[in-house]
């Protein structure tokens, strides 16, 4: 049994946004993640941080979620800022069931469980600009989201998934690697950054939480094995 993590695989199965039309490593990006799942088991865990599918809304996405769940594992899903098919936890644990979608499981204020270890996550937020209105109220509706995911997690170990990087090349989110450090999270796992940003990822211990990009393209379309 093993734990894995990947993000942003943009799907489009059901919409007409592929990613093959950026050229390079995402060119045939459909089966290389195909292939890149096949070394996960049946029995597996593997957690997607965010920016999942195009779909604009749960039935223009149901092609890219029929997909996930054919990969083989467990998954747990994180909103990304381009998923906004997201809706309501019941309402997309009610699309999943009546879809027959059983590998696919919502994180979102609350945590999952992988043997001992908790997973925790939310998107997060970019805040290094426009700190007031629209911005601040997401972000602290994120701050509040982190929280009560990593609450949660009660007096396990707690390892933490986002979309939005917490920190990078010239950014640290303060508000939200505090919350990391004070519920004792050894590491974070995050997706978003694609291309010439993957040169700005934080790759390694800052303060005392260890970072690691997983984006999809970053990780050539294999989902990086965390623990087994």
């Amino acid at each position: 049994m093993a734990l894995y993590a990947i993000g942003d695989t943009h799907l489009s199965l059901g919409a007409d946004k592929p990613m093959d039309v950026f050229g390079g490593n995402w060119e045939g990006y459909v089966e290389k993640l195909r292939a890149g799942f096949a070394k996960v088991a049946p029995e597996d865990t593997v957690v997607l941080c965010g920016d999942l599918s195009w779909g604009m809304s749960l039935p223009q996405a149901r092609e890219d979620f029929a997909f996930l769940d054919a990969l083989p594992g467990r998954k747990y899903l994180l909103k990304g800022n381009h998923d906004y098919w997201w809706g309501t936890a019941a309402k997309m644990n009610a699309f999943f069931a009546e879809c027959g979608f059983n590998t696919l499981h919502i994180l979102h204020n609350n945590c999952g469980e992988y043997g001992d270890l908790a997973l925790c996550g939310t998107r997060g937020w970019f805040y290094e600009e426009d700190r007031g209105g629209h911005n601040e109220k997401v972000f602290n509706r994120e701050l509040v989201r982190l929280e009560a995911s990593l609450r949660a997690a009660g007096e396990r170990e707690k390892l933490c998934f986002l979309h939005y990087p917490p920190c990078y090349q010239g950014y640290v989110c303060t508000e939200i690697i505090s919350l990391l450090e004070r519920y004792g999270v050894k590491r974070c796992y995050y997706g978003h950054l694609h291309g010439g940003s993957h040169r700005l990822a934080v790759e390694g211990r800052y303060g005392t939480v260890e970072y690691h990009l997983v984006s999809a393209d970053y990780l050539n379309f294999n989902p990086q094995i965390i623990c087994e």
